[in-house]
């Protein structure tokens, strides 16, 4: 077995397209496929994979129906987030309420998160219960971190601190939470499990910083996506969240002028720069990079496993799209 992205994403990949929907009503299924097939990153299905094998060294299709369950929910979040945003893209195509309209939407989105939950069952046998127990606890926190997520657009003040437990609710549990459904499939000491499960956590919290980095400082041409979204949208990022803390005459005046879109990126950056956050905001996603690795420094699984997660770490935290 080949311990690689490539290996586990096609393994994802071919169950995904080998998925049977019903024929019954195609309008309901026809979103799911369509959002199924734009691709993403696949990490949440593949820490899935990846740590069942660790963890077994038998072939981790074993565990890939939990594996899909996982991606399903996530792709169900995202269905439902596009709506309550009004977004008009993913992943560089229309979203699916956009496509099909609301009602669609919701419903489309409410068939995937039954999906979900009867992969999650399927060949699960006696981790049933213990996978149910995990997966609703992680599907809950998702929904708090979707929730708080949306009520800091409406507030002037959001601390640090209640900014990265949003982003641990809504980012990082599902990835923990992938790498605990593994490690039950795999029976997996609770230990373990739990290393496991912190290193997803902060994995996710080195993802989301670069993410907050990549939209400002990234390149555009790399990134696939115009930089400054954030800026423009007053969205509540760390970057922001601690410029207003810090510079709390000047950012709010910036904000509330009528400027262009370039001119607005323009001057919050350079407020950015003057408090040296760029450079804060990557130190950061380094540091929840090295944690994750620490989290798993004294597991007992094959050299080749351990790289592959530590390699995942250091990716999170430096990717540049």
């Amino acid at each position: 077995m080949a311990f690689s992205l490539e290996y586990f994403s096609e393994i994802v990949d071919d169950a995904i397209s080998a998925i049977d929907y019903p024929k019954t009503a195609p309008r309901l299924f026809d979103p799911i496929k369509y959002t199924l097939q734009s691709g993403g990153k696949r990490l949440r299905p593949v820490l899935a994979l990846a740590v069942f094998s660790a963890l077994t060294h038998r072939p981790a299709e074993e565990a890939v129906n939990q594996a899909i369950a996982v991606e399903l929910f996530h792709n169900f979040t995202l269905l439902h987030d596009d709506l309550m945003d009004n977004a008009d893209l993913r992943r560089g195509r229309p979203t699916v309420h956009r496509k099909w309209g609301a009602n669609t939407a919701i419903l489309s989105g409410d068939a995937m998160l039954t999906l979900s939950s009867m992969y999650l069952a399927k060949g699960a046998g006696s981790h049933l219960a213990k996978l149910d127990e995990s997966f609703n606890q992680t599907a809950m926190e998702v929904y708090e971190g979707q929730q708080l997520d949306m009520e800091f657009e409406n507030r002037d003040k959001v601390s640090v601190a209640e900014y990265m437990e949003m982003i641990r609710l809504k980012t990082s549990v599902l990835l923990a939470g992938a790498c605990r459904l593994g490690a039950i499939m795999a029976d997996a000491e609770q230990a373990t499990a739990d290393a496991f499960y912190k290193y997803g956590l902060a994995l996710g919290l080195a993802f989301q910083m670069r993410d907050d980095w990549l939209d400002t400082y990234g390149d555009p041409a790399v990134f696939g996506k115009a930089i400054g979204g954030d800026i423009l949208n007053r969205k509540k990022t760390w970057l922001l969240i601690t410029a207003l803390n810090e510079s709390p005459e000047e950012l709010p005046a910036i904000l509330a002028e009528d400027l262009d879109d370039d001119e607005m990126i323009r001057q919050v950056r350079d407020v950015y720069d003057s408090l040296n956050l760029g450079d804060r905001c990557e130190k950061l996603a380094l540091q929840y990079s090295e944690d994750a690795r620490k989290c798993i420094a004294d597991l007992k699984i094959d050299v080749e496993a351990l790289n592959f997660f530590n390699k995942l770490a250091e990716e999170a935290s430096r990717r540049n799209h």
